[in-house]
């Protein structure tokens, strides 16, 4: 029987709005033209939007779509993406519907009607559902839009002992549709501050679920040449063709596709589950012997974290390869609202005060909560940051330095100590944890501190820092200077000077700790999914390392 090949419903050219010309100043720049998707709503150019009422779903189960649409009909496809995309569902010409958008719904909700449903078959395997809504203008442009669900596993349809939890906390947290996200927006008194409260009963910003090929990312693919001013390629790439502020920062399309696409073409076969799942149904674990994360990895409730470790305590093994282990949130709605406070929280968090303070939405390491995050992954958040990008060592290393290459992690490798591996496939940035350590004859070890297990091993690291390094240049502006480190340093429990002293430099790192009757390996760099879409063969092999040993307990 031939098979009809696979088309992408986002294959062809994507609507765009006509030209307008507006002034231009000199003293223009990316960070003074912040930008948020929002509906247009305007009948003269028909769009639609769709979103969901949950994130995961069991087979069985019926998804409703929430819809509002300025086109007279609009179409829905539904595929599961992977390595060997699957269309599931396809309805064409649906009749369309048009509600108003609130100015909060960020935070509130969309608060749309019903306009379709599916039900989920029997048997359908867990995974990652990419929604394309879609509809047609005048001139027969298509408007495209994405959201997603996942399909839970069951114990009819898991498929072995390998499960892979989507960083979908984080990706709600970049999300800046609506109105705001947790780095800009129109929350607050003067309305041009980031929100702590984002709702998930709304859309997905573009890019964060689906990217053309080739789309920038954070990190420099190219070394600067000598006094090049700073380079930040996904808002050069993302400023030009439309796309989120925060597109490259987080999501599917940017990190956790590129693992699930290469585990599945290696022959693995994950099932897929949401941090929302982890936090409302911890026995999702149950019968699994590997949990692995990947990509951009910065928000968890503390429910997570102690999932994860008991699923460790009791002999799991936690394959994390990815970075940025920094906040602490709280879910509620039933997971559909996310709350993290940041640098607001000791004084406007609610819980700051009374029996729920440990929930302190704030940093790990920061004071008020105080559970750095390698107790649970083996490296810190705020002890690691940025490289590879702007001023934070863009002439620095793209890989890791070897210094233990007789780990089992490494075997089959040929790597030896002093080694660098991964440089030509850009595996470390564009955020990255790491520890404060010490180097005995020519090791390195964890200095010994407050939440930091004795028995963690480095295995290869390379510097980070916490601030933009600024040379005076010619006509150089800077992205982020010193502000994130200023920002930690206004949580952190140690006085200032002391706190800037010991964040400002920082490193990345592949550790791996035993914990309880399971272990835990962490290579901590967002961008370590890049060293195995581009085929480096170390990153490859240190990945299937772990992942054959964890998945077969």
């Amino acid at each position: 029987m031939t098979r009809t090949p696979f088309e992408f419903p986002e294959t062809g050219p994507h609507a765009i709005h006509p030209r307008r010309i507006r002034k231009l100043h000199a003293d223009e720049h990316f960070l003074s033209d912040y930008r948020y998707e929002f509906p247009r709503e305007d009948p003269a150019f028909p769009e639609v939007y769709t979103y969901t009422d949950r994130m995961s779903y069991d087979p069985g189960e019926t998804v409703s779509f929430h819809v509002s649409t300025t086109a007279e009909r609009w179409s829905i496809q539904i595929y599961r993406d992977g390595h060997a995309p699957e269309m599931v569902h396809e309805t064409f010409d649906l009749p369309g519907s048009f509600t108003k958008t609130s100015d909060t719904a960020y935070m509130d909700g969309c608060d749309w009607p019903v306009l379709h449903s599916w039900t989920i078959p029997e048997g359908q395997r867990s995974g990652f559902y990419r929604v394309v809504s879609t509809c047609l203008r005048a001139d027969g442009q298509r408007h495209v839009q994405h959201h997603f669900f996942t399909v839970r596993p069951t114990q009819a349809t898991r498929q072995g002992r390998m499960v892979i939890m989507l960083a979908t906390a984080t990706w709600t947290s970049y999300n800046d549709w609506g109105g705001a996200n947790a780095y800009f927006g129109t929350w607050g008194p003067k309305g041009n501050d980031a929100s702590p409260i984002l709702s998930l009963k709304r859309p997905w910003t573009r890019g964060l679920l689906w990217l053309p090929k080739g789309a920038a990312r954070v990190a420099q693919r190219e070394m600067p040449d000598m006094n090049d001013a700073p380079r930040y390629p996904s808002k050069e790439w993302g400023y030009s063709y439309g796309w989120a502020q925060y597109y490259a920062a987080a999501g599917w399309a940017q990190f956790d596709r590129h693992f699930v696409v290469w585990c599945e073409a290696q022959g693995f076969t994950p099932d897929i589950i949401t941090q929302t799942d982890l936090h409302y149904r911890p026995e999702i674990l149950d019968g699994y012997t590997c949990l692995a994360t990947s990509g951009h990895d910065e928000y968890w409730t503390r429910e997570m974290r102690e999932t994860v470790e008991r699923f460790c305590e009791n002999g799991g093994g936690f394959a994390r390869f990815g970075g940025n282990f920094v906040w602490q949130i709280r879910l509620e709605d039933e997971g559909m609202r996310q709350v993290c406070y940041k640098g607001k929280a000791h004084t406007l968090d609610p819980v700051r005060e009374g029996p729920d303070k440990h929930l302190l939405t704030t940093s790990w390491e920061g004071r008020g909560v105080e559970w750095p995050g390698a107790g649970t992954v083996g490296v810190n958040g705020c002890h690691g940051m940025y490289a590879s990008w702007g001023g934070f060592a863009p002439k620095g290393s793209r890989g890791f330095t070897v210094y233990r290459p007789d780990h089992w992690a490494l075997k089959g490798t040929d790597l030896r100590y002093a080694d660098v591996f991964g440089a030509e496939a850009g595996i470390f940035g564009y955020e990255v944890d790491g520890l404060n350590y010490t180097f005995h004859q020519g090791l390195p070890y964890p200095v010994q501190e407050p939440g930091v297990p004795d028995n963690i091993e480095i295995l290869a690291m390379t510097p980070a820092m916490l601030y933009e390094y600024e040379h005076p240049g010619q006509g150089v502006r800077y992205y982020l200077s010193d502000g994130d480190l200023e920002g930690i340093v206004s949580l952190a429990p140690e006085p200032p000077e002391e706190a800037r002293a010991r964040y400002r430099h920082g490193s990345g790192m592949v550790v791996a700790m035993k914990k309880g009757r399971g272990e835990v390996v962490t290579a901590g760099s967002c961008e370590w999914v890049m060293g195995l879409t581009r085929r480096d063969p170390f990153t490859e092999r240190i990945t299937a390392n772990v992942l054959h040993r964890f998945s077969e307990g």
